[in-house]
């Protein structure tokens, strides 16, 4: 059973809300370092959200309790309307492979498989069967644009193509939730462009609810909020 995609697909809840988080860490000196403190979110369901801020204000750390990769200091975190709070890590773990797809700077795909068994793997994972998984890798891959690039391996593709990969492999499970963690950072101008179009015109087609943290201005315009993390909160801006 999937952890939010009923309520979501009805349009009754909201896909991702954050109340009141917090993230404080330790430092070796034993000193708490606080990086997030009292933030709240809310991803309406086909939403799209940017949020930009200085390198070191906690963008990524945020963006990584919303995901439920880490656990707040304080706060929840929802899908669908249900606290993520309770869960053990296995738990978690299911949430993320069903109804999160993660898309990072660096695409982290596996070097010694293709592009089909890279995007095929999460669907594996969750239980698909290799037909299944394959039938769902290669439709996405047709998506992105790389069918003919099936059968390669990361070293045999260029840097957007991978990250194109990597897109595709986020979608494989149909996630409720797209968060993308400065996902063009590591492109070139062109190619950067390209997988901005890509993201947004799957967000259509997809019914995608989409969060991106980035630095670049274009991609964080695409949005339909821009919010800026600063000072351990969140802030709504009219400019990037």
């Amino acid at each position: 059973m999937r952890f939010a995609m009923s309520e979501v697909n009805g349009g009754r809840v909201a896909p991702l809300t954050a109340r009141n988080l917090a993230k404080t860490f330790v430092g070796g000196d034993g000193r708490e370092l606080t990086i997030l403190q009292g933030v709240d979110f809310e991803l309406e369901a086909g939403g799209a959200v940017a949020i930009t801020g200085v390198s070191g204000a906690g963008k990524s750390t945020l963006l990584h309790l919303l995901g439920a990769l880490d656990r707040p200091t304080g706060g929840e975190v929802f899908l669908g309307g249900r606290s993520v709070a309770g869960l053990d890590d296995v738990e978690l773990a299911g949430v993320r492979n069903r109804d999160i797809g993660f898309v990072f700077q660096f695409h982290h795909l596996l070097r010694e498989f293709t592009a089909l068994e890279n995007v095929m793997m999460p669907a594996l994972i969750g239980g698909a069967t290799m037909r299944v998984a394959s039938d769902r890798a290669r439709a996405l891959l047709t998506d992105v644009g790389l069918a003919e690039r099936a059968s390669h391996k990361p070293r045999q593709l260029s840097g957007g193509e991978q990250q194109r990969v990597a897109v595709a492999r986020a979608l494989v499970n149909d996630p409720v939730v797209l968060l993308a963690d400065e996902p063009s950072g590591n492109l070139d101008s062109e190619t950067s462009s390209q997988l901005h179009d890509l993201l947004f015109d799957l967000r259509e087609r997809r019914a995608l609810s989409l969060v991106v943290v980035t630095h670049n201005p274009d991609l964080a315009g695409r949005a339909d909020r821009v919010l800026v993390l600063s000072a351990g909160g969140l802030h709504p801006t009219t400019a990037v």
